[in-house]
């Protein structure tokens, strides 16, 4: 028997579970769709989430010549091989080839380069998936030449509506399985958002032969489960969160755990790193500017030297940061002024504090009147000359 997880795979927008932001009755995906057209995107979330099944429902509902290649089988030979077809598809049958890119993130720079003209010409449109952020991950010209829409972990709600769903299949099957109410929670509760995860472990449940099951016998199976650390669904999210706010807190203790948490879990020790640099502005600022350069070289540290040493270099800075004293003004000053550019738009520039590169404008009045040093507010546009940040 396949898969449970490719068996059940939604194939149209009516199948399709949560992500209703995006494909909901205002959602940009069921926009898209309704109005036959598309564009390159990058799908950004935990697994078992619908990023697969999202964009062959897009090919299919669009009649696209679908082609999925993985960075882990596939490098640029095949991403030309997909180019070269793609351009006959189009000239040959007038249809459009939807390049889907598994774990976008694992193709080095120069493979991401190779795919740039093509997605600027339209050769193919490109639908990326990755379960990290596309700010570190995906190089900046690929990022803007795409759109990024974010996918959430799928609601205990839905897990639950589909277990009910395997196991109506299974009946319909003729294999007999039946879970009690606190073993379907139990299901609901080690998902981690992942509808993959739950299905797989149904598929587990089935191997074993057994007809009825209990929480009790459910954990007796997938033992490897119970104390799970999904390192990209939920709990990912909920340890990070829980991490940066007893820093916030200056508990070292807590922050601590939450790190060996993390550590024993095998989290990616850049991604713990990078958020110790953010909060190093965002939380602690100008009370210790030193926190920035610490939090830098923790990241460089465990750059290059990896786990399990690195570790202790991140320990190390974990302290120091929840030590030092907080002063989110640096933040604060940040959001104010980026509040006035959304409220006024890019207003005009004072005219003295143009560069008066040609004769032309010089005549205009650019540069006129410009002081090295000024000690009055002069240096802002007329219309928010009063605005002040920190």
């Amino acid at each position: 028997m396949k898969p449970l997880a490719e068996i059940l795979r939604p194939n149209t927008l009516n199948d399709f579970v949560d992500q209703e932001h995006l494909v909901g009755a205002n959602g940009p995906i069921k926009k898209l769709i309704q109005n036959k057209a598309m564009y390159s995107m990058i799908f950004w979330g935990p697994p078992g989430t619908g990023k697969t099944s999202l964009a062959r429902i897009i090919s299919n509902e669009l009649k696209c010549n679908f082609v999925e290649i993985s960075p882990t089988t596939s490098g640029v030979k095949d991403i030309k091989s997909t180019v070269k077809t793609a351009e006959e598809t189009f000239f040959g049958k007038k249809m459009r080839t939807l390049l889907f890119i598994d774990e976008i993130h694992r193709f080095n720079k120069a493979q991401q380069d190779y795919l740039l003209p093509h997605v600027e010409k339209g050769t193919i449109t490109l639908v990326g998936a990755t379960t990290e952020n596309p700010s570190f991950e995906v190089i900046s010209p690929l990022l803007s030449r795409t759109k990024v829409y974010a996918f959430k972990p799928i609601s205990k709600e839905s897990i639950r509506i589909l277990i009910k769903k395997v196991l109506s299949y299974l009946k319909k099957e003729k294999i007999e399985l039946k879970i009690d109410k606190k073993g379907i929670d139990f299901l609901v509760e080690i998902s981690n958002g992942d509808a993959r995860n739950v299905l797989n472990a149904v598929d587990a449940l089935v191997l074993t032969g057994q007809k009825k099951l209990t929480k009790k016998g459910i954990e007796n199976i997938l033992q490897e489960n119970l104390n799970r650390y999904d390192k990209k669904g939920e709990e990912h999210y909920n340890t990070i969160s829980a991490f940066i706010k007893s820093m916030r807190a200056s508990d070292v203790t807590a922050a601590l755990y939450y790190l060996a948490r993390m550590i024993n879990a095998g989290e990616d020790p850049k991604f713990i790193a990078r958020r110790m640099i953010i909060f190093a502005s965002e939380d602690i600022g100008l009370a210790n500017s030193n926190g920035l350069i610490v939090a830098n070289e923790v990241f460089r540290s465990v750059e290059v030297i990896g786990y399990p040493e690195c570790g202790l270099n991140l320990a190390h800075g974990v302290i120091y940061l929840c030590k030092s004293k907080k002063d989110r003004s640096v933040d604060e000053a940040l959001f104010k002024a980026l509040k006035d550019v959304k409220r006024h738009g890019n207003l005009p520039i004072p005219l003295h504090l143009r560069n008066a590169v040609t004769g032309l404008m010089k005549g205009f009045g650019y540069g006129k009147g410009y002081e090295k040093y000024p000690k009055d507010k002069s240096l802002m546009p007329n219309e928010i000359k009063d605005s002040v940040y920190i």
